[in-house]
């Protein structure tokens, strides 16, 4: 199997490694959705623990860790050109928590999403309307 630390590619088949980009491309078309690592697993053929330790083999993290990343990087876009309030922006991007969303996103970036905003604004040009953000993206879940 391979090392992620020292470069050394894995040591998988090409099956494994077409589903593993299969539910990699998943939850890349799906990421504002709330996402079931154990579905995402169910799809590529695999329990969610053999799923889980394939992944992170493949990819050099978990899945968990890889859609939280891609989250955040959208919230980032978002931060920099919308007019949305952060809270909006959180489910807009799937998360549950406002708590969790700015927690994680610090972590991500080193900066709360309202501090990022900021810089990334300073001397920009105007955001787009957050009505118009909404309307492109389908407008918010409803809730279940």
């Amino acid at each position: 199997m391979g090392n992620v630390r020292t470069g050394t590619p894995p040591t998988l088949d090409t099956g494994v490694l077409r589903r593993m980009r299969l539910a990699r491309d998943a939850m890349d078309r799906e990421w504002a959705e709330p996402l079931d690592v154990s579905a995402v697993a169910a799809r590529a053929g695999y329990s969610r623990y053999h799923f889980v330790r394939l992944f992170h083999e493949v990819y050099g993290e978990t899945p968990g860790a890889y859609l939280t990343r891609r989250r955040i990087e959208r919230a980032q876009d978002l931060l920099r050109t919308a007019n949305l309030t952060v809270t909006e922006i959180c489910v807009q991007v799937g998360f549950t928590s406002l708590g969790t969303f700015c927690t994680r996103f610090k972590q991500q970036t080193g900066a709360t999403p309202t501090e990022f905003r900021r810089r990334a604004r300073a001397g920009a040009t105007s955001a787009i309307p957050g009505c118009f953000v909404m309307f492109w993206a389908g407008g918010f879940r409803k809730q279940q």
